[in-house]
């Protein structure tokens, strides 16, 4: 017994005969006499009273045309839960993201899933990517945005490149537009803890190419290292989204840093155990646009994955 059997026999049942049923299921009368045929063979019982005026139902018939009607009426209500949750999903979504990503990725991306999304509730946790990393790994996190290295992306989706800057008080030199990776040895730097994943990446590069550094502060809080920044008590190695709004109010400096160039990307990540949700999948696939929006509009100082 299959489905398609069912539908057919209550299909004949309703219209009353072989003839009008094969009309009303565009379906070949012949076809619909040998799936009746094989129900009642795998039944071992007769289903149907046939004569010149129709077909009506034996008492098994009656039985199996009241099953079939709740089961055909369930897979329908199925359907149409399924398909509704696809084209209109609904539920809550918990996404982690990094303090300087939110500073820029947050407000639009709430507001996009309000404007798009009107049925899912997103819950934002933002925080230093050490923590975050260590949340997403323990599955407290639908979706995360963390930082990687080019070559350390995986299968995550990559939504930017950023080219990490020396942070520097106003009025503080060094007043060129870039500086070389060998001379930030000169300035004090305020710093994430060494868990975060910035600071590992600095320190890699600082590490092969036999540079120093001269950390004073660790500070596992964004905002406080870009105060001390602001009141000049220190310099930092962020990236240019993380101070954007500073730097456009004249209160910090961003120096590009070179000979290497520090490059992070912007990932997303999803929890496995989560990929077929549907409320999810539709916040994971708006992130992108959404970042890749603000990218073109100059709202996020980074560049497209394609464009890097």
């Amino acid at each position: 017994m299959d489905i398609r059997q069912l539908r057919y026999f209550v299909g004949v049942v309703e219209a009353g005969s072989f003839t009008k049923a094969a009309g009303f299921l565009n379906v070949a009368q012949s076809a619909l006499s040998l799936h009746v045929r094989q129900l009642e063979e795998g039944f071992g019982t007769q289903l149907l009273i046939r004569d010149r005026t129709g077909v009506s139902v034996t008492a098994s018939g009656a039985k199996l045309l009241d099953r079939a009607r709740t089961i055909l009426r369930e897979i329908r209500l199925t359907e149409v839960e399924l398909t509704n949750t696809a084209a209109s999903p609904a539920g809550e979504v918990t996404i982690g993201i990094p303090s300087g990503a939110a500073r820029v990725l947050s407000g639009p991306l709430l507001e996009s899933v309000r404007n798009e999304l009107p049925k899912v509730s997103l819950k934002m946790i933002e925080g230093m990517t050490g923590p975050l990393e260590e949340w997403m790994a323990a599955g407290r996190f639908n979706l995360a945005v963390l930082y990687r290295t080019a070559d350390s992306v995986g299968r995550m989706t990559v939504l930017a490149r950023e080219d990490l800057c020396l942070v520097v008080p106003s009025g503080e030199p060094p007043f060129e537009e870039s500086i070389c990776l060998a001379d930030l040895h000169a300035f004090p730097l305020a710093v994430p803890m060494r868990n975060n994943n910035v600071r590992r990446s600095v320190a890699d590069v600082v590490a092969q190419h036999g540079c120093a550094l001269d950390v004073k502060f660790e500070v596992d809080s964004l905002s406080t290292i870009i105060n001390m920044v602001t009141e000049g008590k220190a310099y930092s190695i962020l990236a240019p989204s993380a101070v954007q709004k500073e730097a456009s109010q004249g209160l910090v400096r961003t120096v590009k840093i070179v000979d290497p160039v520090i490059t992070r990307s912007v990932v997303l990540a999803v929890n496995p155990k989560d990929e077929r949700s549907a409320a999810v999948s539709a916040v994971r696939k708006l992130i992108p646009k959404v970042a890749r929006e603000l990218i073109e509009s100059r709202g996020w100082a980074a560049v497209t994955p394609d464009a890097a």
